[in-house]
């Protein structure tokens, strides 16, 4: 955690307190990590998937920002560049 929290200091020169969500990713694509400060303390989450691999969006640098949606989509595993319904809603009426 504290590594992360130097990381995004020193490397990418932002602050670890502000509290956003910063997320990072593994090199096999397979682990996330989400590092938050709630302005008391700082959490660490971390996930690794035990099949398939996280879909990363591209960056022109090193941070790429994300939607909520696109974070809770990473991380049931579900393409989020094109996520489609299982269901048709039907039609009121």
């Amino acid at each position: 955690m504290n590594g992360l929290a130097l990381q995004m200091q020193e490397a990418l020169g932002r602050d670890p307190h502000a509290g956003d969500l910063y997320v990072f990713h593994g090199k096999r694509g397979d682990l996330l990590k989400i590092l938050w400060h709630d302005g008391l303390s700082m959490s660490l989450y971390a996930k690794r998937l035990e099949r398939g691999r996280l879909l990363w969006p591209a960056t022109g640098g090193d941070v790429a920002p994300i939607s909520a949606a696109q974070l809770a989509y990473m991380l049931d595993g579900i393409d989020w560049r094109n996520p489609q319904l299982t269901y048709r809603p039907q039609a009121a009426g």
